[in-house]
């Protein structure tokens, strides 16, 4: 029986990794999958789905105006698609969580959604929170603080390390822009509990 599933962490804890390991699990069995990555982030390569260790494979793109139910729907009668991969599904709006379920109750194909939980200032993303309240199957991929405890928290700093608590939701980044950390950490130094968070 297919179902949502939801594969959610804070950053650097592999999501991208795990998901390019199971499309290709599908496909070395010979099953056809479609993998989507939302179209603004261009870090690695625009239409591409990138591990920070290397792997990498294309993907198709998706805005806040895709109707993914549609867009699977014309891949699958090309193609039998066995399971749908979504990257940065933090960025899905309700409506597209909505088609993803959808597609698994209507062309019964398994869709995999992974992204991140919260963002820079500790608040839900949109497709996260439908995801969580909607998905058959919830997921935490674990990554660690610099102390060693678990990630939950992303803090989004400037060029020189310095956390930045105000700012737009969506600003693409790695490494040099967020840093993950625990809720001990990330309330020590994002003021989180002087704000009005």
């Amino acid at each position: 029986m297919a179902q949502l599933y939801f594969y959610y962490s804070a950053m650097n804890a592999g999501k991208s990794t795990s998901l390019l390991q199971s499309a290709y699990n599908y496909q070395e069995r010979g099953m056809s999958v479609a993998l989507f990555t939302v179209d603004f982030d261009n870090r690695f390569a625009q239409g591409s789905i990138a591990s920070r260790i290397g792997l990498k494979a294309p993907a198709e793109l998706f805005s806040q105006q895709t109707n993914l139910f549609d867009e699977v729907s014309k891949l699958h009668s090309k193609e039998t698609r066995s399971c749908i991969f979504i990257d940065e599904a933090q960025f899905l709006t309700k409506q597209q969580v909505k088609q993803c379920l959808m597609i698994v109750d209507e062309l019964k194909i398994p869709v995999l959604a992974y992204g991140l939980r919260t963002d820079f200032m500790g608040e839900m993303f949109t497709g996260s929170q439908y995801l969580l309240a909607w998905a058959d199957k919830l997921n935490e991929l674990k990554t660690i603080c610099h102390c060693g405890r678990k990630a939950s928290f992303v803090a989004r700093v400037d060029e020189n390390g310095k956390v930045i608590s105000k700012g737009a939701q969506v600003e693409v980044g790695g490494n040099e822009k967020y840093v993950s950390l625990c809720r001990k950490h990330y309330c020590k130094i994002s003021g989180f509990f002087d704000s009005d968070h």
